[in-house]
């Protein structure tokens, strides 16, 4: 329940405050999306409906503004501020509040503080939190008990360093790593919280870490500067009234937004005259949408109280960047409750799959431990304290469960990530996680961004077409001389001629529409001309002039600044915009100077923007308009070439347009007007009644283009997906982009291939159109899907397995309009309902929530920034530099690591199978067989280079793995680390072990130490043998690796009389044993090895030959 606060009743209901009327029908209006954070009675939206029916009356009362506990919330943990637990930084239920400017101190509730923290540890929770995630594994939590069960003497079977010795050395490794990691963490950390700004205060401008922000400052945030705190935007110092704000570490998206301040606050005479008017701003709780916001501003101390109400357009949230001016805003969200810290999740420890697996089989070779034991002391018939004796055995064979398991897979993962980083292929790439290199090498899906990702984010103008006639790159010279002719003919004006030849009125004709066309361009869309000053010219100078080489174009969308830069390389030139005027100057250097009318901006469910404006020579009065052809259809006069030609631009992967007009008298504009006010003036159903005002102005437009924009393709994407593909790794793209560029990009980046049908799956909105939707899908088949995140999150809602099982059924998915936990909910989705392992790749701040969700994060360093490169596993620079990470890396860590372990495992068997024969031979004595340095040297120096050696191995060479991906395929099945695998590895280590042991039994002639220097000698020999027949491809180290073992072996025989006869290993009787053994332990898996690759070949072994 909420407590209640100046503003807010009771029981968390709408009191009366200033402002409050204002706000309430915003509220009602709200988009469905946002609608969500408000909660419904019980009963659902019929009984809200009702209730909302009976009360009647002011509906402000009825609006509970409680936000909705959700199940699955992603920010549990609070990421600034101090503990949740101690709620002393401002915990409790997020209510809205009233922020006083200029005044922090008066709050009605505490907040958190403004604190970046991305931290696993602190300092106090550094080793517990370290030593807790290594003896979460089985077998380091048993190695554990071992080491401190020595500390008993009835237990003891030899020195204390034989157990602690290998155990302190994994913890080692481990702690010295993750310290590593955090500190790094800590440093970037730091840097953020310690960037500094300039705070308004009564005193004068004073400046202030990041981390000092509190809620009720003013703060001044110049050109390029990062935004610290979710803000109300108040002044800017810009001519226009209004700035751009750079949102790709938020949303992903390139585009520049639009933002305009508080018009009360704007129109003061200077920043410090906020501090002399008693104002304050009331804003809704803190919540995930970063799309939408409602809020309130009033100035008191004016005669009548000024009120004005706030949206989207008002807000600076953190993360952003100011792209122009210096804007000075009041903070209203601080730490964990900004909007980008609420929509990135918590970063985990991530835990390999190959890592589990092995922890698997580690538990299996446990119970074949205690089974052993128990085998032992009942053929003892549980004699004596026989309890004591079970004990014994478990120690004794111990070996079974190998320590340097865990050491030689660590070590595994550091050789492979030093092979990537070393690759001179993909240059520039970086490991940051080294414990999961295998999860690469068995992908199963591919979440990717798009812009940024799979575009490079420049937008290159392609084509115009007519109808009759295209123009593309290779014919804009056309285009530029007949925009010349138009405006050489007007400035000569001849209108003594009459009747012009039948030539020129062809020619005239098609020059004036390619020159309608063009300057539709020029004139519809929200770009504005900024001039900076470029060391020889100053800025105001350059203003005046109309300065080209000073001149910069800034809008939200980059498709707009492509098309505002291609006329001007035709002779149409944008040279200054403002709130309330346009101007263009032609290739005879005129300026044509318009007023803007009206605007009417893009949004997302019209999918279309449009301008009204007035030639000041003329007087003219012309609607122009643009958007998707799916809308524009219906909107201009009929024609038989659109959507025929649409399509055939679409297939060739640019983005279309669609451009008309519609000359309107000054009589038509005059109604139009008086309409569209009285509709913006409306309480209810405003956004619906100003639809439909502009809706009448949207008939009978004359048809003038289309125009096609490519956005540029990162190198060598489509060749990459294309080897993603067919190594059977199905590619969703996740984008916050617009649903039309979403699948323009697709097609062009062959996501989705030519003979794939594509499902747009339509807006829906409540659970029985989502139910229709899906059922109309699901008779598709071989289909790619495209859907934006509102249809997505209602399908969640109420048909989460339904359609993620359609979902994962199909070659592609799109996700267009995706908020940043939206890609990280897809990503669990998979994981839980799959089974298989995810790779999220990407390059924005907005990435990070995916990127940590997924099984291995990948970050692509791009103009977006290092935010999502810094937070991923790997860090590439370029796309196609995945394909390599995968099938090259990924197969040969995952490979690798599989045959390191198994050979591992073997090595601990073999030796525990001897001392199980050893023990049954001599009455079940727990009497170990080899001691001291024999046990520590076998599993190190003797055996310990050739086995590491492995990590070196590889099937196929690196350019056949990237010419034939579908052997990466076979990886995704698991078979080089099977239950198959393992069961085949203990029948060989307990043939080798029996086969050892026995023989020196048999052969051994009068004293025991003979036994202990023919059955080590021939084990040894055993295991250098077994990694030969292991090794596919050998390398110069594994053979100095072979060598320096043997050689190691025979010096230390010197050193070893304790427990070896020095005189006996000298005779050619030892020799002719030791070889015999060593010959039937091996030779006939040899011959199995090759059988098995002439009449069984695998699949890599064809390309090899």
């Amino acid at each position: 329940m909420v407590r209640p606060c100046p503003s807010v009743g009771p029981r968390g209901r709408l009191r009366a405050w200033p402002g409050a009327r204002d706000l309430a029908p915003a509220l009602r209006a709200r988009p469905a999306r946002c609608r969500r954070l408000l909660p419904l009675p019980r009963g659902g939206a019929e009984a809200a409906g009702s209730a909302g029916g009976a009360a009647g009356g002011d509906m402000t009362d009825s609006i509970p503004l409680q936000p909705v506990r959700h199940k699955k919330r992603v920010d549990s943990r609070p990421r600034a501020g101090c503990c949740e637990w101690l709620r002393c930084c401002g915990g409790g239920e997020p209510r809205p509040r009233t922020v006083w400017l200029g005044h922090p101190e008066k709050r009605d509730q505490r907040y958190p503080r403004n604190v970046i923290n991305n931290q696993k540890y602190n300092f106090f929770t550094f080793l517990p939190g370290v030593l807790f995630s290594q003896f979460r594994y089985f077998f380091n939590f048993y190695f554990l008990l071992l080491a401190c069960s020595q500390f008993v003497p009835e237990m003891r079977l030899g020195a204390l360093y034989t157990y602690w010795v290998p155990l302190g050395f994994v913890l080692a490794v481990t702690i010295i790593r993750e310290a590593v990691e955090e500190i790094r963490c800590y440093v970037r950390d730091k840097e953020m919280n310690s960037q500094v700004y300039s705070r308004l205060t009564s005193r004068g401008t004073v400046k202030v870490k990041s981390s000092n922000i509190q809620v009720g400052d003013l703060i001044l945030v110049e050109k390029n500067q990062r935004v610290p705190a979710d803000m109300i935007f108040l002044r800017t110092s810009e001519k226009n009234g209004s700035c751009f704000l750079r949102t790709d570490q938020l949303d992903g998206e390139t585009d520049w937004k639009l933002r305009l301040p508080v018009a009360c606050t704007q129109r003061l005479p200077t920043a410090a005259d906020l501090l002399q008017i008693r104002s304050y701003v009331y804003a809704e709780e803190p919540n995930i949408d970063i799309h939408n916001f409602l809020g309130t501003f009033t100035r008191e101390d004016s005669d009548p109280p000024i009120s004005e109400s706030l949206s989207i357009e008002n807000t600076l949230w953190a993360g952003t960047v100011i792209a122009s001016g210096t804007v000075v805003g009041v903070v209203l969200y601080t730490g964990r409750e900004l909007r980008s810290v609420m929509n990135t999740s918590d970063p985990r420890s991530k835990i390999g799959l190959f890592d589990l697996e092995v922890n698997c089989l580690t538990k299996i070779l446990f119970g074949a431990l205690v089974v052993v034991s128990l085998v032992m002391v009942a053929l003892q018939h549980f004699a004596g304290r026989w309890y004591l004796q079970i004990i014994r055995f478990l120690l004794l064979f111990s070996n079974i469960i190998p320590i340097s398991l865990r050491v030689n897979l660590d070590m595994g993962k550091m050789v492979y990530s030093w092979m990537i980083r070393r690759d001179s292929k993909i240059p520039g790439t970086v490991v940051r996680s080294s414990t999961i290199p295998e999860q690469l090498g068995r992908i199963s899906y591919l979440l990717t961004d798009k812009t940024g990702t799979l575009t490079q984010n420049e937008m290159v103008f392609k084509r115009l077409h007519l109808g009759t006639v295209a123009y593309g790159l290779d014919s804009m010279d056309e285009v530029q001389s007949h925009i010349f002719s138009i405006y050489t003919q007007q400035a000569q004006d001849p209108p003594a001629q009459k009747g012009p030849t039948v030539t020129t009125k062809v020619r005239r004709t098609m020059s004036s529409r390619v020159h309608e066309a063009v300057k539709a361009i020029a004139l519809c869309h929200n770009v504005t001309p900024v001039y900076e000053s470029n060391g020889v010219t100053d800025q105001a100078e350059a203003e005046k002039q109309f300065e080209d080489s000073c001149r910069v174009y800034q809008a939200s969308s980059p498709d707009e600044v492509a098309l505002v830069q291609w006329t001007e390389s035709v002779g149409l030139t944008l040279v200054g915009r403002d709130q309330s005027s346009m101007q263009l100057r032609t290739p005879g250097d005129q300026i044509l100077n318009l007023t803007i009318l009206q605007v009417f901006p893009f949004t997302y469910e019209s999918k279309r923007m449009g301008v009204i404006v007035r030639d000041e020579s003329t007087g003219e009065i012309t609607f122009y308009m643009k958007g998707a052809d799916v809308v524009m259809a219906g909107i201009v006069q009929y024609n038989d070439w659109l959507e025929e030609e649409c399509g055939n631009m679409a297939r060739e992967g640019l983005r279309v347009l669609v451009v008309a007009k519609k000359s309107l008298t000054e009589e038509q504009y005059q109604d139009f007007e008086a309409r569209y006010v009285q509709a913006k003036l409306s309480v209810h159903d405003r956004s619906l009644k100003v639809a439909t005002v502009i809706e009448s102005l949207e008939m009978e437009m004359e048809l003038l283009c289309l125009t096609g924009v490519e956005d540029q393709l990162q190198a060598d994407v489509r060749p990459t997906l294309e080897t993603l593909r067919n190594a059977g790794i199905k590619v969703w793209m996740l984008t916050g982009d617009k649903l039309e560029t979403a699948t323009c990009t697709a097609k062009n980046a062959h996501l989705v291939t030519r003979n794939q049908d594509i499902h747009v799956f339509r807006l829906v909105t409540n659970r029985g159109e989502a139910h229709l939707e899906l059922n109309a899908f699901r008779r598709k088949h071989d289909c790619a899907l495209v859907i934006s995140g509102d249809s997505l999150e209602v399908c969640l809602k109420y048909y989460e397995y339904e359609f993620m099982e359609l979902a994962c059924q199909c070659p592609a998915v799109v996700c267009c309009r995706c908020a940043p936990t939206q890609k990280a909910q897809i990503v669990r989705l998979l994981q839980e309902r799959t089974g298989k392992l995810t790779c999220a790749v990407g390059d924005g701040g907005n990435d990070v929530s995916m990127i940590q969700e997924a099984d291995c994060g990948v970050g692509v360093e791009g103009k977006e920034g290092k935010q999502a490169s810094l937070a991923a596993d790997f860090s590439i620079t370029q796309f196609k530099h995945l394909g390599r990470l995968l099938m090259v890396h990924g197969r040969n860590s995952y490979k690798r690591s599989a045959a390191l372990s198994q050979f591992v495992i073997h090595r601990s068997l073999c030796i525990s199978t001897m001392q199980a024969v050893f023990s049954s031979v001599f009455y079940f004595a727990s009497v170990p067989l080899y001691q001291g340095f024999l046990i520590i040297g076998y599993s190190t120096i003797y055996t310990m280079f050739p086995v590491f050696s492995l990590v070196l191995d590889k099937d196929v060479k690196s350019e056949v793995a990237m010419l034939y991906p579908e052997l990466y395929k076979d990886l995704l099945k698991g078979r080089p680390l099977s239950y198959k695998t393992f069961l085949i590895w203990v029948l060989i280590s307990i043939y080798q072990g029996s086969t050892i042991m026995y023989g020196a039994l048999l052969l051994f002639e009068s004293e025991f130490v003979h036994i202990v220097a023919i059955s080590f000698t021939s084990l040894i020999l055993t295991e250098l043998l077994m990694v030969a027949l292991t090794i596919q491809t050998w390398h110069w180290l594994m053979t100095v690796a072979e060598l320096l073992s043997l050689a190691c072996y025979i010096a230390s025989l010197v050193f070893l009389h304790e427990f070896i006869d020095v005189y006996f290993i000298a005779t050619l009787s030892f020799l002719w044993k030791v070889s015999v053994i060593t010959l039937v332990s091996c030779l006939p898996l040899y011959v199995l090895k090759y059988l098995r690759r002439r009449f069984s070949p695998p699949s890599y072994s064809k390309l090899t030959s």
